[in-house]
């Protein structure tokens, strides 16, 4: 079942929707960006569903989520405020309301502004108040936790006094990935990853991606010395993921 395993990291080609694919609670941290559902051309995924099929598909992968998460579990959910593409959508808050349902408990809402307006397709009725279109160029990182948001156990912290006052204000702004650059079609930059594994998990934990794409949660687990595991239903990617993190990380950790 594992395609790669290496130290402190693992990768799984597999569904994320199989309920079996783990049996026992081991995740500290989730960090992930779940397909939009905005007919983006994945290798593997099907992502133009209906609604109501991807609210469905989105309440099953929480849910295994949840069931494998250690009680002091958080999740970082990176997700769209909304959407335009197949009629207009609250994606935040629809997605946001799923995980509560599966069991999810609702902590908080980072914003990332990535100050990326060149996905407009639209202003509606030009210069008129008949029909006019707003669409924010951000994106958000809802944080939730299993059962207890303080941890009950004392790990050590590698964040600095600076990047706690920074990342505690709920405003994040840096720039997104280059598709080209990573050769994904929907790649998330390292400042995400990064800044969420810092601020919610301690050195030594297990960060989990169940939509692991190019790999970028593993890339910055490792850098921080976390366990890091992946699962991506894509066989091309997890190869692209091993590639990345076997040359973005200390490659004499990572010697086939």
């Amino acid at each position: 079942m594992i395609f790669w395993k290496k130290d402190n990291i693992k990768i799984y080609n597999a569904d994320i929707l199989d309920k079996n694919l783990f049996d026992k609670e081991f995740i500290d941290l989730i960090v992930t960006s779940p397909p939009y559902n905005v007919d983006i051309n994945y290798d593997s995924h099907h992502d133009a569903m209906s609604y109501g099929e991807y609210l469905d598909f989105s309440h099953k992968w929480l849910k295994n989520c949840y069931e494998w998460s250690k009680k002091s579990a958080r999740l970082c959910l990176n997700i769209p405020l909304d959407k335009n593409k197949g009629g207009l959508k609250p994606v935040g808050a629809d997605i946001t309301n799923i995980a509560q349902k599966a069991g999810w408990k609702y902590q908080s809402t980072i914003i990332w502004n990535e100050g990326n307006i060149s996905r407009r397709t639209a202003w509606g009725s030009w210069m008129s108040a008949s029909a006019p279109y707003v669409i924010a160029p951000v994106e958000l990182i809802v944080i939730f936790y299993k059962e207890q948001w303080k941890k009950v156990y004392k790990g050590t912290s590698d964040i600095t006094k600076e990047e706690f006052m920074q990342w505690t204000n709920g405003l994040w702004t840096f720039s997104g990935e280059s598709k080209k650059r990573v050769g994904h079609p929907a790649p998330f930059p390292r400042e995400l990853p990064r800044r969420c594994i810092k601020l919610f998990s301690y050195v030594g934990d297990t960060v989990f991606d169940p939509f692991m794409g190019s790999g970028t949660t593993l890339i910055e687990s490792a850098l921080l010395n976390r366990n890091g595991v992946g699962v991506d239903i894509s066989q091309e990617y997890c190869e692209l993921a091993k590639k990345r993190i076997m040359e973005e990380t200390d490659q004499k950790l990572f010697v086939v």
